[in-house]
């Protein structure tokens, strides 16, 4: 009798203490940015955002794509007047932010951008996000496509992206925030029908599972800690 109340005892001591224990968090994932974040030119299974949610899952973060408001042409005050209102009132807690290659296509200066992008990255943490839950990615060369040069104004597209990159990454820098460099792996696109997209100007699905391969190994280690 007095084992049957012991290991009755223990047993509901067990249950409590494990139905009570806290649950992993689930990250909830937002992506900000333009074309190259919605992923014109692939579908939306085929996003770097979508693939790197998955990825994340079969390692064991939960995570859920909350929503990917970006859009095919937004600047940074595009982003700032359309996408930051629908992150503001979402439970994000994980954001990555790639924008800046419309700004330079329609001359918006550097120090403009600078202040476009200090405002985004301000919200962001307003929201009350660790700052180790924010990524910051490079503008990709667009120049490398078979119609990017119509897009450069006559302008050295390469060399005016890697102006907006180093402001980029100035401020990863400066705030302490993960950065991912995808500039140089998408000059690759160079020559390579099977990386652009039929419009000539846009990744093809391959390129973006390419950048996913450099952004998801720096997800998967901020979302450990």
């Amino acid at each position: 009798m007095y084992k049957f109340i012991v290991i009755t005892v223990l047993a509901l001591f067990t249950s409590y203490k494990w139905s009570n224990m806290p649950t992993k968090e689930t990250i909830k994932y937002v992506s900000l940015g333009d074309s190259y974040t919605i992923c014109t030119g692939a579908t939306e299974a085929e996003s770097w955002p979508t693939i790197m949610t998955k990825h994340l899952n079969e390692k064991g973060i939960k995570t859920e794509l909350l929503f990917n408001p970006s859009k095919n042409g937004y600047s940074t005050q595009n982003l700032i007047d359309n996408e930051l209102p629908k992150f503001d009132k979402s439970e994000c807690n994980f954001v990555t932010i790639l924008i800046g290659v419309n700004d330079w296509v329609r001359e918006v200066s550097k120090e403009d951008f600078h202040s476009n992008l200090n405002y985004i990255i301000d919200k962001v943490i307003a929201k009350k996000i660790d700052k180790k839950r924010i990524i910051l990615i490079t503008i990709p060369d667009f120049g490398a496509t078979p119609q990017g040069s119509l897009y450069g104004g006559g302008r050295d597209i390469t060399k005016g992206i890697t102006e907006f990159n180093d402001i980029i990454k100035a401020e990863a820098k400066k705030r302490d925030l993960a950065l991912v460099d995808i500039f140089k792996l998408s000059q690759g696109m160079k020559g390579r029908t099977d990386l652009v997209a039929a419009d000539g100007l846009h990744p093809a699905a391959k390129e973006y599972a390419e950048w996913e391969k450099l952004i998801f190994p720096v997800a998967h280690k901020l979302l450990s800690q």
